[in-house]
Order: C-alpha cells, then sequence, then structure tokens
C-alpha cells in the first residue's frame, strides 16, 4: 500500500507577548492553501495537531492550551500605507476547525518582527540602528496595528531588559499601537457597545442574571463583576479550569452574551466561534500571590481582571483582551471603569493571575458614539525556532 510522503513548508516558531504560534509567509504555504478555505484550515490544523481527543497535541506544533495553539499568515500588503497583512488563525485542540473571527494581540507583538526578517517589509523602512515603524493591516478585523520594533545593526533586536509577567525572560519592548480598535463585527451594528448601553443586564438561562459590560474593542468581551458570579478576581488557572461546572457556567454565560451582542444568531452557533467573544471577570484591587509566587499589592493595580479563552482560564491576559480592558477602562460607567474606581483615566494598571499589566486609551464621545483613536501597550517577541514545519502530504 501506498503512502503519502511528508512535505517541508517554510515557517518560523515564534513568542509573541505570552503566546506562541507557527509563523508563515503566505507565498510559503501550498497553492491550495494560499487562499480561504478546508485545505488551508486541515493544513493548519494538521500543523498544530488537532483534533486531539487526547487534549495533548503530541503530533503537531501546539501546546494544548489557547495561549499555544496559533497559527499567523503574513504578506507584503496590498493596502496604502501599510507593510504586511496578517492573518491570524486561532486553532481548536479537540475539534476539527480553525476560528478566523478574532485578532490575536499578544502575537500581534511578534508580527511587525518576522516581517522584517522575512523581507516583508521595504528595507529603506528599516532604519541601521534605532526603531523600525511597521503598519501591520490586521485582515480577521480589518484594523491597522503599529509595531515599533527595536533595531540593532539592521537586524530586528530580540534581546533586552524589558519584563512582562507571564513571560519567564526578560526581551527587547516592542510596543504596539492598536488603531482605532472598536471592533466593527459582522451583526454587531459597527458600535463599540453593540446594545448601545455601557451596562447591561444580561439574561443567562440556568446560571442567573448579571450586569454585563458589553463592548468591541480589541476583541468582543463580555466583562462581568466577580463577586456577581461568586469569585474575589484573585483567582488562578487551577481555581476555575479544574472545575468542570465553573467552566461550563462561563461558555453559557459567553454564548448568551455573543447572541446580546449580535455576533451569533443561534446559541449553537457559539460552538463555531470559540475564540470570540472573550468571557471576563473584574473585581477591586486587592492583594494575591500571582502564579509566578510574586506577591501583587492592591497598591500596585486599578482593578483585577480574569479573562477566559477557548474555554480555559487564561494563564496572564489576552492581548486583546487588553485592549478592550483599557478601552472600557476609560469610559465612565462600564464595569471595568467602576471596578478600577470610577474616575476618568487613560490609562490602567491590572492584576491578571501571572502578575500585572499596563494599557492605555484614551475614550472621546463623538455624535453621542464612543470612539478609542489607539490603545497603546508594550510586549516583547523572539524567535523559538525558523526552518521548516512537516506534515503528511495528504493531510490537506
Amino acid at each position: 500500500m501506498a503512502h503519502a510522503a511528508q512535505i517541508k513548508i517554510p515557517a518560523t516558531y515564534m513568542r509573541g507577548g505570552t503566546s506562541k504560534g507557527v509563523f508563515f509567509r503566505l507565498q510559503d504555504l501550498p497553492e491550495s492553501a494560499q487562499v480561504p478555505g478546508a485545505a488551508r484550515d486541515a493544513l493548519l490544523l494538521r500543523v498544530i495537531g488537532s483534533p486531539d481527543p487526547y487534549d495533548k497535541q503530541i503530533d503537531g506544533m501546539g501546546g494544548a492550551t489557547s495561549s499555544t495553539s496559533k497559527t499567523v499568515i503574513l504578506a507584503k500588503s496590498t493596502r496604502a500605507d501599510h507593510d504586511v497583512d496578517y492573518l491570524f488563525g486561532q486553532v481548536s485542540i479537540d475539534k476539527p476547525f480553525v476560528d478566523w473571527s478574532g485578532n490575536c494581540g499578544n502575537l500581534s507583538a511578534a508580527v511587525g518582527s518576522f516581517a522584517i526578517s522575512a523581507g516583508l517589509v521595504d528595507a529603506a523602512r528599516v532604519p541601521r540602528n534605532g526603531v523600525a515603524v511597521v503598519r501591520v493591516w490586521q485582515a480577521n478585523i480589518g484594523k491597522t496595528i503599529i509595531a515599533h520594533v527595536p533595531i540593532t545593526d539592521g537586524a530586528v533586536q530580540e534581546t533586552g531588559d524589558f519584563e512582562l509577567d507571564g513571560v519567564t525572560f526578560s526581551a527587547a519592548e516592542v510596543q504596539l499601537e492598536f488603531m482605532d480598535p472598536a471592533a466593527e463585527e459582522e451583526g454587531g451594528g459597527g458600535s463599540m457597545f453593540p446594545t448601545g448601553n455601557l451596562v447591561d443586564d444580561l439574561e443567562v438561562p440556568g446560571v442567573g442574571s448579571f450586569k454585563a459590560t458589553l463592548i468591541n474593542a480589541g476583541i468582543p468581551t463580555i466583562f462581568i463583576n466577580a463577586e456577581d458570579l461568586g469569585y474575589t478576581g484573585t483567582e488562578l488557572q487551577g481555581a476555575i479550569n479544574s472545575d468542570p461546572k465553573a467552566l461550563a457556567m462561563f461558555e453559557t454565560v459567553r454564548a448568551y452574551g455573543a447572541l446580546r451582542m449580535g455576533l451569533i444568531k443561534h446559541l449553537d452557533e457559539a460552538a463555531q466561534r470559540q475564540h470570540t467573544p472573550k468571557v471576563a471577570f473584574v473585581a477591586k484591587p486587592a492583594d494575591y500571590v500571582a502564579s509566578s509566587g510574586k506577591a501583587i499589592k492592591a497598591g500596585d493595580v486599578d482593578l483585577l481582571v480574569r479573562a477566559l479563552s477557548m474555554g480555559k482560564l487564561h494563564h496572564a491576559m489576552m492581548g486583546t483582551a487588553a485592549v478592550a480592558i483599557g478601552t472600557a477602562a476609560a469610559i465612565s460607567g462600564t464595569l471595568v471603569n467602576l471596578a478600577a474606581g470610577g474616575v476618568e483615566r487613560n490609562a490602567v494598571r491590572f492584576g491578571h493571575p501571572s502578575g500585572t499589566l499596563r494599557v492605555g486609551a484614551e475614550a472621546t464621545q463623538v455624535n453621542g458614539e464612543w470612539v478609542v483613536k489607539k490603545a497603546i501597550m508594550s510586549r516583547s517577541a523572539r524567535v523559538l525556532m525558523e526552518g521548516f514545519v512537516r506534515v503528511p502530504g495528504d493531510s490537506f
């Protein structure tokens, strides 16, 4: 019996922020996978090692968490005033699908670095020494990201003294600007607050009724007060991820929130849209010990936030959710703003399971609609491995 040989595809394995993913240049993908569709999805699933009923992704590049089951496709941009087009695919661990509904804010930190090293940015735009400004078109959500990438001796500088909670080692700082981050989701009305309210009463049959801030900024996110769910906001991963009932409750809340936000038309559609929206719970500052053992004092932060990604509590904070946090914190009256003291602010430092993170955003009202020009935060990125990934030739 004949068996298909493996093929090899140029790829780079990178850390961006608190996530890891496999990066490809569009031109390096097999022809059938250079366009959206079943072949591309099947290829990426095989690269990552999904679907895996063992939840380990042993036979692929994935790390069996939402933070490490990610893929990125980059190409020279076809848009004016942009350098690179960036497409993000969140690969399900146990199901056969790739979710293209949102961005990854953490891996956004690696996009500029990869684009420069891969020759996707005009060499004239990269200084010999200094900072390269890479203009990224985020194709999943139709938004612009500006990455400020440090350059030394004509090459991307990856090492440095910048420390990011949730990442073990220091690296070079990459500042990201998420321009006009309010997501214009299909069916979401194109507004930052799809219901028109800063706070809604979210009815979740079988669970309860909660105050919620439903926001489209960075990524569609459902914010709920921690105490309304029986939590304190100081929880680490084990407290949530070891509790099947809690995970099922959060998924039910997420489904009804997605329906309320207009992101889905029927509840059963939520299962095919795992990446968005996110669910997060917020609380006022309190002392706690981060997963690293680092003591976080109430005075170190403006509020506490815990967020779920792909059905599990995130070990730190998704970059796109951080944009949503910064945006909501800047708008008086949201649950995020109220947890942070209810005062006007253009930056917020919040506590997450791995430590703290600062994100800035300035919000204004234009014709009765809230608008945020940009949200800013710093991350870091590093190449972990480069060369080729191999997959069986008949797998896509």
